[in-house]
């Protein structure tokens, strides 16, 4: 049996792939900030601030995959959360690149999450891994970065490194779909600005195994595109969700001025357009459960997952 240490693993993403990992017959190990010999999977303690880990969490390991960071939209961008959005990243990745390099026996892998706010916003431009990443905002600052420190590890480490620039991650039990759903039950459902901007997406059991894939395929390295071949914009999808989920609902927008009064920079989250394409999974072979939105948003929303 395999062993799987994943840090970031209580999240909507390690939840998951920690499920389907254990499915397929995996070990799975977390990392965690506190002890808790309760959990679903056996925890190891770190502290990126103190930049500690416990000797042990590295003990038979296989793969690593670091899903930590703090949630892009979970607090207003003041100069503080900035500075936590990118530690909690950067700072995860430096420790657990130390920790492989002192381990007696390293790992086959590092896997990694990364994010496609990287391109920055990129109005009707198609995007896939060769076109150039953004240049302006915090969302481009924060991934590069973060991508720096993922390829820090490969050249500290020497190990297979594989990294996933995650879209719109389609789930019932976080992210942007629920915050959408809500207003459905007051018979409204809302667009950003124009809705003209392009989001990318990915239903969450696709991106859970692309993970898997990456362990099993030592073919796969690098940088890839996690969404799916069909991206839409936010009004276009807005729209198609209300139909598929066969919801009476008004779709208004929300007006950029009120989005910026009220989230300040933050707004760019949901006015940012990035059309990108998942031009590396698709040469991989690799393949989509739900490549449609339509089928996606059913799916998630009647399984409850």
């Amino acid at each position: 049996m395999e062993k799987v240490l994943i840090a970031g693993g209580t999240g909507l993403v390690g939840t998951h792939l920690s499920q389907l990992l254990n499915e397929k017959g995996y070990e799975v190990v977390h990392l965690s900030r506190k002890k808790n010999p309760n959990a679903a999977y056996p925890t190891f303690v770190w502290d990126t601030k103190k930049g500690t880990i416990e000797e042990e969490a590295l003990q038979g390991v296989d793969y690593v995959i670091n899903l930590a960071g703090a949630g892009i939209a979970d607090g207003l961008w003041t100069t503080s959360r900035k500075k936590l959005l990118i530690d909690s990243r950067v700072k995860g990745a430096e420790l657990l690149a130390k920790a492989i390099q002192d381990s007696v026996q390293k790992p086959k892998a590092y896997l990694s999450a990364a994010a496609i706010g990287i391109y920055g916003d990129r109005a009707d431009e198609v995007l896939t891994e060769d076109s150039a990443i953004g240049t302006e905002g915090f969302m481009v600052k924060c991934c590069q970065e973060w991508e720096d420190a993922i390829e820090s590890v490969t050249e500290r480490t020497g190990l297979r490194t594989v990294a996933f620039r995650i879209g719109i991650v389609l789930s019932t039990k976080g992210g942007a779909l629920p915050k959408m759903l809500l207003p459905l039950n007051f018979f409204t459902a809302s667009y950003f600005g124009t809705g003209e901007q392009w989001y990318s997406w990915i239903h969450i059991d696709d991106v859970a195994q692309f993970f898997i894939d990456a362990m099993e395929n030592e073919q796969m390295e690098g940088i890839y595109n996690a969404t799916t071949p069909n991206p839409l914009t936010n009004k276009d999808l807005t729209k198609r969700m209300v139909k598929a989920l066969d919801k009476k609902a008004l779709v208004i927008p929300a007006p950029t001025a009120a989005l910026r009064l009220g989230m300040g920079e933050m707004a760019d989250v949901v006015l940012n357009s990035n059309k990108v394409l998942p031009k590396r999974l698709e040469e991989q072979g690799v393949s989509f459960q739900f490549p449609t939105f339509e089928a996606a948003v059913k799916d998630v929303v009647a399984r409850g997952i």
